[in-house]
């Protein structure tokens, strides 16, 4: 095992859960007022509310595809009877999905933010890292899924990229996994290491505090406590 295949497949890992644990322990605690997504609507609501719903739908279905893809064993879709071949085009056509709706929603949010000088008033440094961070997640995962897969050539990271993501929280790292997948797939991964260190330091932590309920109805009602006051005679 090399220093190097250590300190990008194991530290690196390690400390981005540390802080991402600690970090939400030390925001909750210090910084209850702010744990939200600071909204903008009141600023401007069309955009956003296109970029919003694009945005978190594709996220739900990317969280859901990374679970099912990393989190479950290989051999679990095969004691269903989905070959390889099943899986991959599964696979391929749930994550290109995913990547179009979460890709399209970052770049109308980005978008928003840049065109309209209210809103890019709001933009605070943590956010530009965050930003930062999810462009780099959100490229390098449709390369990776769609680009490569449909492209280049398949790549079956369930014995690889999957193995070694569980024996993280397994506390049984083997870092010699990372070692063979492509480096887009490298480049992912870190990627999501850099996302989870940053997390708790900016406006991504409303995402614990988000009922489900809100995706069907509008982000902010509201409503007048008085009825307005009539003008003129009679």
């Amino acid at each position: 095992m090399s220093a190097g295949a250590l300190l990008l497949w194991v530290v690196i890992p390690y400390v981005a859960l540390t802080i991402f644990v600690v970090g939400h322990v030390w925001r909750y605690r210090r910084d209850q007022f702010m744990w939200t997504s600071r909204s903008t609507q009141m600023l401007e609501s069309r955009w956003l509310r296109w970029g919003s719903t694009l945005f978190h739908y594709g996220t739900f279905l990317a969280i859901g595809g990374h679970v099912i893809g990393i989190a479950i064993p290989a051999a679990v879709p095969d004691a269903f009877g989905i070959d390889e071949e099943g899986y991959h085009l599964i696979s391929v056509s749930a994550g290109t999905l995913a990547g179009v709706l979460v890709l399209a929603g970052f770049v109308i949010l980005l978008y928003r933010r840049l065109r309209f000088p209210r809103v890019a008033a709001t933009t605070t440094r943590t956010d530009l890292v965050a930003y930062g961070a999810l462009t780099v997640a959100l490229v390098t995962g449709v390369i990776a899924t769609s680009g490569w897969n449909l492209f280049v050539s398949g790549y079956d990271y369930r014995e690889t990229v999957a193995p070694w993501f569980r024996g993280i929280f397994l506390l049984d790292p083997n870092p010699e996994l990372m070692t063979e997948p492509p480096l887009i797939y490298q480049i992912h991964a870190l990627s999501a290491w850099l996302l989870y260190a940053v997390w708790p330091f900016t406006r991504l932590v409303h995402a614990w505090s988000f009922p489900i309920q809100y995706l069907g109805r509008p982000y902010i009602l509201y409503r007048r406590r008085y009825a307005p006051a009539r003008t003129g005679g009679g």
